[in-house]
């Protein structure tokens, strides 16, 4: 089973998507928050169950795609390490040259 960390800026980019939806509604910000983390869940068995993130074409370096958001992760042996959560519209090559 392999064990699941976030980094700050996903951390972070979880807080600014809570934000944004809270504007329009609280619960619903809070809940779609809470199924981001939950469909992480699922790379604690499966870490492979991610697609390979098409720009950058590393088999270690994998998304899931949650409701038009990409949740970016690096998989190294049993850990998985969650990067980034973007919406699917953004520039992620952009982001990551910031």
């Amino acid at each position: 089973m392999a064990q699941v960390s976030w980094s700050l800026s996903a951390g972070q980019d979880l807080q600014d998507i809570e934000d944004f939806i809270a504007r329009d509604s609280v619960l619903h910000a809070i809940n779609f928050v809470d199924r981001v983390v939950e469909s992480v869940g699922a790379l604690l068995k499966t870490p492979h169950i991610g697609r390979m993130v098409p720009e950058f074409n590393r088999p270690d370096l994998r998304e899931l795609i949650f409701r038009g958001y990409r949740i970016v992760y690096l998989l190294q042996e049993d850990m998985v390490f969650i990067l980034r959560v973007v919406h699917g519209s953004r520039d992620l090559l952009g982001l990551v040259r910031r």
